[in-house]
């Protein structure tokens, strides 16, 4: 099941996580969310894969949660079925995640995908959170991931309303790195998991901790948390190698030590 409702290739050091339920639009089942943090975990313990990217289709990245699955449940019943432990295991992977979005990202999908480190969006992507028109409000980080980016009138928006946005105006929000034509949306975002990929682990690894980390806390306490990272980083191979490979004008050998 894990295999069919989400493939994994490899692409050099880009581990690409393909969402494959056709048939349900890529509804973010239990079993499609367990696939994903199964199969990010074993990306993450890939030492050959330094940079994932997580994709759908052309025509929708992911349009929600399984509302089918849902629709009869009390708030007991959401608890039991504890679909959040998977989002945090994915949000615990270490490794940067480089979203490709085209079509509809919605709900759950939204999510999923601003819950990336990095999001690369087609000309047709449309993102929202249109939970408010069942009856329910975003659940696994919708509200928080559109106050962090877009602040809190954008985000009142998007919960209140339910309405999406297209993929200029999600740029131009902040919710994505970059808009391409949609042919070339996943060639783009795995170009740019190879340029991540191309960098010292440890340093990208500590880069992602610093930027999350800042995220959740007050800007002082991030500097803070910014400058331990920074220093630990004195203490690896690949400061030292980095360093004299620019003094001597050569290309640095990273051994993610």
């Amino acid at each position: 099941m894990t295999e069919q409702l989400v493939l994994t290739e490899i692409h050099g050091p880009v581990g690409l996580l393909r969402l494959n339920r056709p048939e349900k639009l890529n509804a973010l089942s239990a079993a499609v969310l367990a696939a994903l943090a199964e199969g990010m975990e074993a990306l993450e313990s890939d030492e050959d894969v330094c940079c994932m990217v997580l994709t759908g289709s052309e025509k929708v990245f992911a349009a929600g949660a399984d509302i089918e699955a849902m629709a009869e449940l009390d708030s007991e019943g959401m608890r039991e079925r504890n679909t959040r432990q998977y989002w945090q295991r994915m949000r615990a992977v270490e490794k940067p995640v480089v979203a490709a979005v085209s079509g509809w990202a919605l709900g759950g999908g939204c999510e999923l995908a601003l819950s990336c480190d990095l999001v690369v969006a087609s000309e047709t992507a449309k993102f929202g959170q249109p939970e408010i028109k069942i009856g329910i409000i975003p659940g696994a980080g919708g509200t928080q991931y559109w106050l962090k980016a877009a602040g809190p009138y954008r985000a009142m928006e998007a919960a209140l309303t339910g309405e999406p946005v297209g993929a200029r105006e999600a740029f131009e929000l902040g919710l994505v790195n970059r808009v391409v034509p949609v042919e070339r949306y996943l060639e783009v975002a795995i170009e740019l998991a190879e340029v991540i990929a191309a960098r010292p682990p440890l340093a990208v690894k500590a880069a992602k901790q610093a930027v999350r980390k800042g995220i959740e806390i007050t800007q002082d306490a991030g500097l803070e948390t910014e400058r331990e990272k920074f220093l630990e980083l004195f203490d690896t191979e690949d400061q030292k190698e980095g360093m004299r490979a620019f003094l001597e004008k050569r290309e640095a050998e990273w051994k993610g030590k």
